[in-house]
Order: C-alpha cells, then sequence, then structure tokens
C-alpha cells in the first residue's frame, strides 16, 4: 500500500502536465485560426427595407418607399450625444405596429401587459420597449422611425432608418441602422 500511493501522486502529476500540455495546444490552434482570419467590419448603413414580425397578426416588411406613404410625424429633439438641436421626419413606431396587427389602447391589459418590442440593428445593437411604452393611451412617447433628419436622408452610420425615443433621459434607446422590429411576449 505504502508503495501505490507515491505512483498515484506521480501519475495524477503526469495527467496534469498532460492536460496543460493540450490546453496549450488548442490555445495556439484557436490563436493561429483566428490570426488568419480577415478581421470583421462594421457595417456602416443598414438595409432599405425591415421586418416587422413576431408576435403578430400580420407580419411585413416596409420599404423606405412604403414609409414615404405612412403617416409621418416631425420631431424636434436635442441629441444628447452632439448637444444639437434635430428635427426627424419619420413613422411612429406605434403606426407600425398597429398595421401589424398589434393590440393597442384599451386592448393592451392582462397577458398583453408582457408584450415586448425588440429593436435590432445591422450593426447587432438592439434595444426592448414595453408594449405600454409605445403607447398614446399609457404615455407620451414619440418613439419615431426615422428616415429624415434635417431634411435630408439619414447618413452612413446613422441610418437609412434610425430610431429616435426623444423622452429617453438617455440615449440609449436610440437605434441607428435599424433592421428588424420584432414583437414577443414573456411567457
Amino acid at each position: 500500500m505504502a508503495h501505490s500511493t507515491p505512483f498515484v501522486r506521480g501519475t495524477r502529476k503526469v495527467d496534469a502536465v498532460r492536460r496543460i500540455a493540450v490546453l496549450v495546444a488548442l490555445f495556439g490552434l484557436c490563436s493561429a485560426s483566428f490570426a488568419q482570419q480577415p478581421p470583421q467590419s462594421k457595417p456602416t448603413a443598414g438595409p432599405s427595407e425591415i421586418k416587422v414580425g413576431g408576435a403578430v397578426k400580420t407580419p411585413y416588411t416596409v420599404t423606405l418607399e412604403d414609409l414615404k406613404m405612412m403617416p409621418r410625424k416631425k420631431l424636434q429633439v436635442e441629441n444628447p450625444h452632439s448637444q444639437k438641436t434635430e428635427v426627424y421626419d419619420g413613422v411612429p413606431l406605434a403606426a407600425l405596429l398597429q398595421k401589424a396587427g398589434v393590440p393597442q389602447g384599451e386592448q393592451i391589459r392582462g397577458a398583453v401587459m408582457a408584450t415586448y418590442v425588440l429593436v435590432d440593428a445591422a450593426d447587432d445593437y438592439r434595444v426592448v420597449f414595453s408594449l405600454a411604452q409605445l403607447d398614446e393611451g399609457f404615455m407620451d412617447s414619440e418613439v419615431l422611425l426615422a428616415d429624415t433628419m434635417d431634411g435630408a436622408p439619414l447618413g452612413a452610420g446613422l441610418g437609412p432608418l434610425r430610431l429616435i425615443a426623444p423622452h429617453d433621459k438617455r440615449p440609449a434607446r436610440w437605434v441607428n441602422m435599424v433592421r428588424s422590429i420584432t414583437v414577443g411576449r414573456v411567457q
């Protein structure tokens, strides 16, 4: 029995050294693999159409041309990043949700109160609103899917579609290069 203890301890040390060697080799292979791949560039513009879907009655795709035909709104806002006053023109997010058949007004009660809206950008940035936050029956949020700023189309890095949440104290839910709008419900 006395001889087995040093042998077991020695085996454990050998096993540990082997495991470390394998990990070092794998790390080296992974590092070499990543080094060979070109760096991913961030998108400078979002798509010219966006999908509205998820837990909606009528999923659809809206183009820039479609937005020009919908009821529009202008908002003059103070951009917290640039400290400049900007005028955005676009379609209220609530109008896009209404077109998709999402509950509105008095329909927002009970289980529907657990409905959320996820806005996704081309650079993978994502934000969430509760459905009630976007409904005029609950609050004056004025969240806008804008396609112009100061009378001109949105430039690279911002557009072609930008979500503006002017009443948030921080602009963290202003989304550049909007790609999709998805409605979901917490179960």
